[in-house]
């Protein structure tokens, strides 16, 4: 008898594997990959070392660190500045909680129906802007515009309960639900540790694409790009797009962690500030600036209240003006951001492309 001929599907696939890995990280120094390995061991056991209250800065930092990120394709890779992403997130937050509360549709699934609604209105901002020539400030001036009418539709709208909110059912759950995102904290955590991680994977893939070097090439001279044939309305397009979705998704987890959803909140251009303050602080179109900027305001404004607090001083605003204060002094001190400074004093500066 013939032996038959064994398949070769799983070497395929794991030559696949190799070879993205290899492509996505081949040229990263093992300095580099041993920090980034002992961070993120570092964070994998956290929720089994810290209280509660440290649980949940952790969140939302990593929160802010994963908005941060998404912003950072729009505006660190393709030179887009948006000041109104907060549409992205409450959009995705409304749309995947109106349809768990009315329909008890899971939240995965809801992000399914999110994501063609988060690309369809970053794909009506860009071909606005993009078609017409509205570039600069009076684009983001146009991102503005399009959350602030978000939030006023929303504040009208009675499906989802309008101006008077959107509340999801809570209850004490004896085991953790991922699949309708009702747990503790702890399952909270890892869910949004695990999308800071693959935002940072995708964002380190498409910057070593043909499409990141083309919006590179656009961030620092459009009108170059456009001389040596690249479309720059086309890739454009696919970095809002792109941007978008990948905001959207904060907006769900969002929803489903704080359990409410309020027009005034989520669409204010304040949530938009506080989703682009990590990437300046940490630096701009880099991959870890958003992530250590987050790091370094959620922590240190949180360690300010917490003082204040065991003080006795009760200051609204105060959290507010830190960051004021953090913002110029990295202007003035640090212009291209935090990590790039630290990346030269460890070591482990990125190559300038």
């Amino acid at each position: 008898m013939v032996a038959e001929t064994p398949t070769k599907a799983p070497a395929r696939f794991t030559d696949r594997l190799s070879y993205l890995a290899v492509s996505l990280f081949g040229d990263v120094s093992p300095r580099v990959m041993i920090l980034l390995g002992v961070l993120l061991a570092g964070l994998l056991i956290a929720p089994w070392v810290i209280n509660d209250y440290l649980l949940t800065v952790l969140i939302i930092v990593l929160y802010f660190a994963f908005t941060g990120q998404a912003w950072n394709i729009m505006m660190g890779f393709a030179g887009q500045l948006s000041l109104g992403h907060a549409i992205y997130a409450g959009l995705g937050g409304y749309i995947a909680a109106a349809l768990f509360t009315r329909f008890g549709v899971a939240p995965w699934l809801g992000f399914l129906a999110v994501i063609p609604v988060a690309a369809a209105c970053g794909a009506t901002i860009g071909f606005l802007a993009f078609r017409f020539r509205v570039a600069g400030v009076y684009f983001a001036i146009l991102t503005i515009a399009f959350a602030e009418f978000a939030r006023i539709g929303f504040d009208h709208f009675d499906f989802v309960n309008a101006s008077a909110g959107l509340f999801l059912p809570v209850s004490q759950y004896a085991h953790n639900d991922l699949w309708h995102l009702r747990g503790n904290p702890t399952m909270f955590y890892y869910v949004i540790l695990t999308a800071v991680a693959f935002v940072f994977v995708l964002c380190r893939g498409l910057l070593k694409s043909r499409v990141g070097y083309c919006w590179l090439a656009i961030r620092e001279d459009e009108q170059a790009a456009r001389a040596v044939g690249i479309d720059s309305f086309r890739y454009k397009m696919a970095a809002v797009m792109i941007s978008a979705v990948t905001t959207s998704f904060a907006g769900v987890f969002y929803a489903f962690f704080y359990n409410n959803l309020f027009p005034e909140q989520v669409f204010n251009i304040s949530r938009s500030i506080e989703m682009i303050l990590g990437p300046i602080t940490g630096g701009i179109g880099t991959l870890f600036g958003p992530i250590l900027g987050a790091f370094v305001l959620t922590g240190l404004a949180e360690a300010l209240n917490s003082a204040l607090v065991a003080l006795g001083f009760d200051l609204p605003g105060a959290k507010q003006v830190f960051y004021g204060v953090c913002l110029l002094l990295v202007v003035v001190v640090l212009p291209d951001g935090v990590w790039p400074w630290l990346a030269r004093l460890i070591g482990v500066e990125e190559r300038r492309r």
